[in-house]
């Protein structure tokens, strides 16, 4: 059966509207961090908005955890939501695809269409698995400074990420310093805290523990530790939100069951069956190896490691100019994690710009429609195209 055809407005006015997946299959091998090698590999991404003559109004997205390249408009008209940053990106909206030509790839390491562990392992015949080399942040950057080179952009005019995708923005700024001229940092840090660190682990350990994980090989079993990836998902859902946001929309809301005595149906809190939601569709569309190198990148990420632990010296290497965003109840990613990274920037003689906004959201608060968030992240981006992305 022929798919139906969209008519412009089957979409909203401030939508990309239909947007199609693209390949990019890379034949020049590549070294990574941790010292192994890929011959070949492909990464997946999306475009949106037109590039201009010479070149200049590129925007590259840099995807969180859980992201991927689909990061704004529909894949069909049955789709029941956009993409994971449509709020942002858009006819005007902060990321304006009547000025800005947007690309977002979905990083190596990937589970939706970026080789990674459920690829084929091309000396085995068989998928990676757990034998997947260990990524890094600074891979990432040099895979998508590879796309970027084969669609003909040698400089972004701005270079957008939030989370874990801020690491890479702060990365490619160090990297690439010539190639980035605005770079924006949203609800991210130099480096996790131990706490950070300690809530990934608890997460690994649930896939890993799992009796379907067959360490790291179960697609050769057929089979997948989704209840150990369900649990890590309900455990990294529950620090992206603040304890307002969750007072706020479940309070101790009960779901079935009552307290009082003499009844048998077990009592289930409106938050427990949230959770448990999130964690089994999450389960579905995710592969627990990737999560695992994914987290385990946010882990060893360490801006100032090589600058002798000096943020100010590491960030001297950068022509960009900054935007920082963090949120109040942010406590994942705290203000003072994005405060540290302006004290460095400003340290180090660099330009930026900071907003700490007032939100009771939590960390997911950067994926989420709140006003003051789009006025800032709004004017940082209209005046990048009125001084002509530069």
């Amino acid at each position: 059966m022929e798919p139906p055809i969209l008519m412009p407005d089957a979409f909203p006015a401030d939508s990309v509207g239909l947007v199609t997946p693209q390949c990019m299959a890379f034949d020049e091998p590549v070294t990574l961090a941790c010292g192994r090698t890929l011959d070949r590999y492909q990464l997946m991404y999306e475009t949106y908005g037109t590039l201009n003559a010479d070149r200049s109004n590129a925007v590259l997205i840099c995807h969180a955890l859980s992201g991927n390249h689909h990061a704004a408009g529909y894949h069909n008209a049955d789709d029941r939501k956009p993409g994971w940053w449509d709020t942002c990106i858009g006819p005007g909206k902060p990321i304006d695809t009547n000025r800005f030509f947007v690309v977002c790839p979905n990083n190596l390491g990937g589970c939706h269409g970026s080789t990674g562990p459920a690829s084929i392992n091309p000396e085995t015949g068989k998928p990676w698995g757990g034998d997947f080399p260990t990524l890094r942040v600074r891979d990432w950057v040099e895979t998508q400074s590879r796309l970027a080179d084969n669609l003909g952009i040698q400089r972004f005019a701005a270079i957008v990420g939030g989370s874990l995708g801020g690491m890479q923005v702060m990365r490619w700024a160090l990297e690439h310093p010539e190639r980035v001229a605005h770079a924006i940092v949203i609800a991210s840090a130099m480096k996790l805290t131990a706490q950070n660190i300690a809530f990934n682990e608890i997460a690994r350990r649930a896939i890993m523990t799992d009796p379907q994980f067959f360490d790291g090989h179960y697609l050769e079993h057929g089979t997948s530790p989704k209840t150990g990836l369900a649990i890590a998902r309900m455990v990294g859902h529950t620090t992206y939100l603040s304890n307002d946001a969750m007072r706020d929309k479940f309070g101790r809301s009960l779901r079935t069951g009552t307290f009082e005595r003499g009844i048998d149906a077990a009592v289930e809190f409106e938050v427990e069956s949230y959770l448990r939601y999130q964690g089994d569709v999450f389960s579905e569309a995710f592969d627990a190896n990737t999560y695992l190198l994914m987290t385990k990148a946010l882990d060893y990420f360490d801006l100032a490691r090589e600058y002798n632990d000096n943020p100010i010296e590491a960030f001297k290497k950068s022509l960009a100019r900054f935007l920082v965003i963090s949120f109040s109840s942010d406590w994942r990613f705290a203000p003072e994690r994005s405060q540290e990274i302006v004290n460095a920037l400003v340290g180090a003689g660099r330009e930026v710009c900071y907003a700490d906004i007032e939100a009771n959201q939590g960390h997911d608060a950067f994926l989420l429609h709140i006003p003051r968030y789009l006025e800032v992240f709004s004017a940082y981006m209209q005046r990048i195209a009125d001084e002509g992305f530069r």
